[in-house]
């Protein structure tokens, strides 16, 4: 079986709050929230989560961090750096 025709693998709730540092309710959050994608499967049914979501969770955390630094960085620029003196006054 190719990969792109490969069964899409779940893992529980448990295993994800691991990887992610979470409580299990944290992560039942983010998937009732859509930012994880999951479905009750099972007998009993039972949480689980798609295992690419998470990568794809890891990838929007990492780019929201690199925005937010860039933010910041803008944000915490001297006014100097942005007017060019040395002073810290804008020029007239």
């Amino acid at each position: 079986m190719s990969e792109s025709n490969a069964p899409e693998r779940y893992v529980s709730l448990a295993q994800v709050a691991e990887l992610l540092d979470l409580e299990v309710d944290e992560v039942l959050r983010l998937v009732q929230e859509g930012q994880l994608r999951g479905a009750r499967l099972g007998s009993p049914a039972q949480w689980r989560v798609a295992e690419a979501s998470v990568g794809a969770y890891l990838d929007e955390q990492r780019e929201e961090s690199r925005r937010i630094a860039l933010w910041n960085q803008s944000v915490n620029a001297s006014f100097p750096e942005l007017w060019g003196g040395t002073e810290g006054r804008r020029p007239r």
